[in-house]
């Protein structure tokens, strides 16, 4: 029997996938892939800021209660529409049986969609509502590592610590967010052989502060990097993992689901899927 695999990170709007939602799921199953975190985000681009994402990954999870679980967050991109309601909605959502995270949120000076004092602020707001609902956090930091480091520390982030989401720093960066109670998760990226930092990480890193997510529909690996991707596609990452590790697939995927299980304050055991 293969190893089960948990996707801690994947996008599940159906949009997102042209309707093919079932599609996805189901090629997950077969891939070996018994729990995936669906991420819930505020959509920015209405005239008013919706949590109806949010809404409907917690919805979804509800449908698929022991096999998907989901998160509420601003992703830093839309920082700039945070205001007191949005925040005090998405508190009010995260304590959702069914959330197990509060994110993603964090700064992202790569694109700077939102100014970076904002990103800054936002970033300290919901990491006081993580603690409030004692939750762990789902972290994006994006060439924003001094700045993202010190905000965890500065605001106690440790009491509920988290997940360095899609890690794409360094080891020395994978060290020091682990200090602060933060996991690193690897995704598809850690198959790019330029991704050097990345890769080196990944080898480093202790194998029980190890996670891993597709991010899909974003960030294919290898070989299917280019493409949309899906959830099922996780077991090339991991593949990658044990290779540069020199450990086994299973030692892998056992390992990373267990990590994921603790993070998130899940049961260790495989859940039955519908």
């Amino acid at each position: 029997m293969t190893t089960p695999l948990f996707d801690t990170h994947c996008h599940l709007d159906a949009d997102r996938y042209g309707g093919d939602v079932d599609g996805v799921l189901e090629r997950a199953r077969a891939a070996g892939v018994t729990r995936l975190c669906a991420i819930g985000l505020v959509d920015a681009d209405e005239p008013t800021p919706s949590i109806a994402g949010p809404e409907s990954m917690v919805a979804l999870a509800r449908a698929h209660a022991g096999w998907i679980v989901a998160t509420v967050g601003l992703h830093p991109h839309d920082a700039r529409v945070c205001n007191d309601a949005l925040v005090a909605a998405l508190e009010q959502l995260s304590r959702d049986p069914q959330v197990v995270a509060v994110g993603e949120v964090g700064l992202d000076y790569h694109y700077d969609h939102s100014p970076r004092d904002v990103q800054r602020e936002v970033f300290r707001r919901f990491i006081d509502v993580a603690k409030r609902v004692q939750k762990p956090l789902t972290i994006h930091t994006r060439e924003a590592a001094d700045d993202t480091l010190a905000i965890l520390r500065e605001e106690g982030a440790r009491d509920v610590g988290g997940i360095i989401h899609c890690f794409s720093e360094d080891p020395a960066f994978a060290k020091a967010a682990l200090e602060l109670g933060f996991v690193a998760s690897f995704s598809g990226i850690v198959t790019f052989k330029s991704a050097t930092a990345i890769r080196e990480a990944a080898r480093l890193q202790p194998l029980d502060a190890i996670l891993v997510e597709t991010d899909a529909p974003y960030l294919a690996p290898v070989p299917f990097r280019g493409k949309r991707n899906e959830p099922a596609y996780v077991t090339h990452t991991v593949d990658v993992i044990a290779e540069l590790r020199g450990i086994s697939v299973d030692e892998v995927r056992a390992a990373t689901t267990r990590n994921a299980c603790r993070v998130f304050g899940l049961p260790v055991s495989e859940p039955s899927q519908p």
